[in-house]
Formats: C-alpha cells, structure tokens, sequence
C-alpha cells in the first residue's frame, strides 16, 4: 500500500509541510535524514540549516525571554534529560535554532507524522505511484512526494581547507565554535553576509578576536547585522581580502590563514586557530539526478507561479531547496506550508 504522502527533509520546510498534512489526515511519512558522519561533514544532518545557527531573533511568535520552562513542558518525555537540559537551557534571549527544530518536529509527531531517520538516495518518478530508495536499502512508494531537502553551507573548495577539515576548519559556529581549541584565541570568519555576521558575533563569545574576511569594502549583509559586526570590539574586518591558503600542521591543525589581496596590496597572513566558512549555499539535490526541473543553481524550479508544484505532476517542493533568493526559516516555513496544501489538493482532485 503506498504512502499518501512523502515528505524528504526536516528543516523548517519538511516539519511545517508534516504538521498541514498530518492534520488534514494525509498521514505523512518524514525522512529526516540519516545520522552518518558523511552527513554530519557536509552540514546535511537532521534538523536542517536552523539547527546549526544560534539565537533566532527573527522568527514570529519568539521574543527575548527564557524559554526554558516551555520547552521542558512541550518535549517532556520525548528526548533524554541531558538533551532537553542542555536545549532549554542554551539561551535566555529568545529561541535558539536546535530548541526551534526540535519543537517543530514534536509538533509534527503529535499530531501523527511518522519519521524515518534515514536519507532517500534515488527517486523515480517516471510511475505512479511514486518509488523512492532510502538510505538503508528499503524502498517505499508514495501517491505525493514534497521535496524539502534544503541547502548546504558551501566551502572554498582549497585542498588545504580540506586537509584541515575537523582540524580547525569548520562551517558551523555553534557546533564547534565553544571547542577548547577556539577559546580565547583568535578565530577568522570568511563571508560578508547575514550569516557570517552572525557566525563572527556568535564566536566573539569565546574567541580573543574574530577577523572577518570580505572580498570588497562593504559588507553584504543587512544594516542591522552589519551594524552589529561594526559595533563589536572583538570583531575586526579585514577588507578586500579573500582566502588563499589554510596554514597549519599535523599537530596543532590550524595556526593562521594567508589572504590575497583583491586591490593589489601584498598577502597577509593571520595568525588563528580555527577558520569558519559562511559564504553561501547549494542546494540539496544531488540525489535526484535530473528527475525535476532545475534552475542554473540547481534549485529546484516551481512550474506554476505562486504553487510548489514542481515539473513532476504530484511531486511538490519547500524551502530553501526550492528557494536561492530569501532562504529564511519563515520563508521556508510557509512553502512548507503551502506545499502541504497543494498536496492535499492534487490528491482530492486525483481522488487518491
């Protein structure tokens, strides 16, 4: 018997897309992603993009304030002590992104969504119903499918970068920014944007001094967060710079960065131990192998303006793997939302 409905990935998209078809009685299954270290490396661990983040400042229905006695209430007997405790307790100044996700995904079992912690490796979706291949060998079939795989933090693609991987070279601040070997040392941050602010403010926390490293003389991100690198006397920006090689050795991992320079000036090199990456996004769409219609970026393209409809009839898509301009948790959110109707509409009008 086929699956109503089949929903990859578990980021704000996938939990949102799980709580409509849940409670319009589609009986979701969510494939969450599978706990491996090749995912753990490549940033595509369950939970999605917001459970690598800090603070989410910007999230509706989540001001400032300790949050700690909800969460504890609303996971109770869901997850061990230690996890509950350290999640509740992480932050008094608002949500914080694993607290966030974790709450989505109660919400979405409580009302019935079925998970597997597995990835799904390969589609077809040449038949009806739908066959879609996890991670474990298993294959399932689905009348709908909602595509809500997200995006990955993008790295330079330096061999020496890759050499220092786990070593010091990261692209997660809140995974291993409060590591003994970040604290109180210098730490460099690379990218200009929203999400580098917010990876230098965070390891300002730990690190002696942050270097942000930017390729031109203005920052990218919003006048808010570039205020708040500009204002932050742990944060020093070093202009029109970009990363030319990882300095470090066997034993101590990293020890500095070397810069190039994009207006003609020498190289410079940094002394750090840890240099974090936050210059971008692609898209988690590799294990559909040509099955939908993409964009030059490979994001998945949606066929009809204003739907999640995809170029597959029946299969859907949400959030940020549909999504290269706004990339927010809101955004991906609603489309998840809105994916979960279009599902729940095709169905009726297929009378499956």
């Amino acid at each position: 018997m086929p699956e109503r409905v089949i929903i990859i990935g578990s980021g704000p998209a996938g939990w949102t897309a799980a709580i409509y078809a849940a409670r319009a009685a589609l009986e979701p299954l969510v494939f969450e992603g599978a706990l491996t270290e090749e995912n753990r490396l490549a940033g595509t661990l369950p939970l999605g993009q917001l459970a690598l983040t800090t603070e989410v400042e910007n999230y509706p229905g989540f001001p400032a304030g300790d949050v700690g006695t909800y969460f504890d209430n609303a996971m109770a007997g869901s997850m061990d002590d230690s996890t509950r405790k350290y999640l509740a307790g992480s932050t008094k100044e608002g949500i914080t992104g694993p607290t966030l996700m974790e709450l989505m995904r109660q919400q979405a079992i409580n009302f019935g969504t079925r998970v597997m912690t597995q990835d799904i490796v390969e589609v077809d979706f040449d038949g009806h119903p739908f066959e879609l291949t996890a991670s474990d060998g298993e294959t399932y079939e689905a009348l709908a499918v909602i595509v809500a795989t997200g995006a990955r933090a993008n790295y330079m693609g330096l061999p020496s970068e890759e050499k220092y991987k786990n070593l010091g070279v990261s692209a997660c601040a809140i995974c291993d920014g409060a590591l003994p070997r970040f604290r109180n040392k210098p730490l460099v941050v690379v990218g200009g944007g929203d999400s580098a602010v917010e990876e230098a403010d965070y390891l300002s926390k730990f690190a002696e001094t942050v270097y942000m490293v930017h390729r031109r003389d203005e920052l990218r991100a919003s006048k808010i967060m570039a205020a708040r690198a500009m204002d932050n006397p742990k944060i020093e920006i070093l202009w029109n710079r970009v990363l030319e090689e990882v300095l470090g050795n066997e034993s101590d991992g990293v020890t500095g960065v070397r810069l190039k320079s994009t207006t003609g000036e020498a190289d410079l090199e940094v002394e750090a131990t840890g240099l974090f990456l936050a210059i971008g996004h692609t898209p988690n769409t590799a294990f559909l192998a040509g099955k939908l219609e993409m964009n030059e970026k490979k994001y998945i393209r949606w066929t009809t303006p204003g739907r999640t409809h995809t170029s597959v009839e029946g299969v859907f898509a949400a959030g940020d793997v549909s999504d290269d301009y706004y990339r927010q948790a809101v955004t991906a959110a609603g489309t998840g939302c809105m994916a979960a109707l279009d599902a729940e509409r095709w169905l009726a009008a297929k009378g499956l």
